[in-house]
């Protein structure tokens, strides 16, 4: 699995629409009223990486299996959902486990598509989004804070540690600041505020919905999103979601390339999403590569080797002996394994390697 994210947004904005371009499924419900999207959708997509099928072309590989993103699509969110209006609200348990969330947000006029606050303003439904995911951390919260209060006097020094946390993120979202402003200062405190699971703590990547025609460049609305993305920090990607849905129908990888040449693209939406989602939350892939398949796995950039194994299987992290690594550009070069070992660029590293983006790797264990 590459990463969990989900898609937010006001009704009517393109999620449904991206959504399912996105997993080129044509199941979620998409049209023109709001709250259209009731149950959430999920969905799966494989992560396109060139380097797969360059890989598997020189060993031979009979299978390739890429990494995977997964999508989940919610009902849109309107003012009020974290106190049940729209529905929005019962849903945002569905993400509360993801790794990050995408804003998709609408950046195109058009008078056939209705828009739930009357008027085209990206930054004002960025700020309604992040408002309702900040109210409802601030209702989760403060339903779970006195229990944590109470177990921390009788003496429950995890309880006690949680429910230090807990105080200073509400003093924060209190300030309608999100959860991920508040200063953490040790890994244990990172894993306890990861543990809550809240919204506003997540990594935000921008997404703006523009017409066809504006696709390549973004328009003056998408404009306004990339600045205040860049003074929040956070990525911010143009896409346009009906051209993701004539992209997903065309039947080859030709096909796809022409269109994205005639529309001055050199990649889909998806892929610059994917792109956007991995820098943003520190993601690397490796690759393992042999006669039956060639395979990607993602991991957290800085991830050790053996922890790096045990994403195959716990085994190979617990009997973990060396990892035999060669670079992604070496065996390229080098045609395979075989000329890296004659090259010198074949290397055994051991548990304190930090796997490297385009490693192949065979990992040795005694398990």
């Amino acid at each position: 699995m590459g990463f969990r994210c989900g898609i937010v947004g006001l009704p009517n904005v393109g999620k449904s629409t991206l959504f399912n371009a996105l997993v080129s499924a044509m199941q979620a419900q998409a049209a023109n009223y709001p709250f259209c999207t009731i149950d959430p959708n999920v969905g799966r997509v494989e992560v396109p990486d060139e380097r797969l099928a360059k890989l598997a072309a020189i060993a031979g590989s009979a299978k390739l299996i890429p990494t995977q993103l997964e999508f989940v699509d919610i009902a849109g969110l309107v003012r009020g959902a974290s106190k049940g209006e729209g529905k929005g609200n019962q849903f945002l348990s569905h993400i509360r486990e993801v790794d990050a969330i995408l804003y998709v947000l609408r950046c195109f006029e058009d008078d056939d598509i209705i828009h739930y606050e009357g008027r085209v303003d990206p930054l004002r439904d960025a700020d309604t989004v992040e408002t309702e995911l900040l109210l409802a951390d601030l209702e989760s919260l403060e339903k779970r804070l006195p229990n944590a209060q109470k177990k921390a006097k009788g003496g429950d020094q995890d309880a006690a540690e949680q429910a230090a946390i807990m105080e200073r993120v509400l003093a924060v979202l209190n300030q309608t600041k999100p959860a991920s402003a508040v200063e953490i200062r040790t890994p244990a405190e990172r894993r306890i505020l990861d543990n809550m699971q809240l919204l506003t703590a997540k990594p935000i990547l921008y997404v703006c919905n523009v017409e066809e025609a504006n696709v390549a460049t973004g328009n003056a609305l998408s404009e306004k999103v990339a600045k205040m993305a860049a003074a929040r920090g956070a990525p911010c990607v143009v896409v346009s979601a009906r051209i993701e849905c004539e992209i997903s129908l065309l039947p080859s990888a030709e096909d796809k390339r022409d269109f994205l040449d005639s529309l001055g693209l050199t990649e889909s939406g998806l892929a610059r999403v994917i792109k956007a989602g991995y820098s943003l939350l520190d993601l690397v892939t490796y690759f393992t590569v042999g006669p039956k398949e060639a395979r990607a796995w993602t991991i957290t950039a800085g991830t050790l080797a053996p922890q790096a194994a045990g994403v195959i299987h716990t085994d190979f992290e617990r009997g973990f002996i060396r990892a035999e690594t060669v670079g992604y550009g070496d065996y390229i070069e080098c045609g395979g394994e075989s000329g890296a070992k004659k090259a010198g660029k074949f290397r055994l590293e051991g548990k304190e390697y930090p796997v490297q983006d385009g490693d192949v790797l065979h990992f040795r264990s005694g398990v």
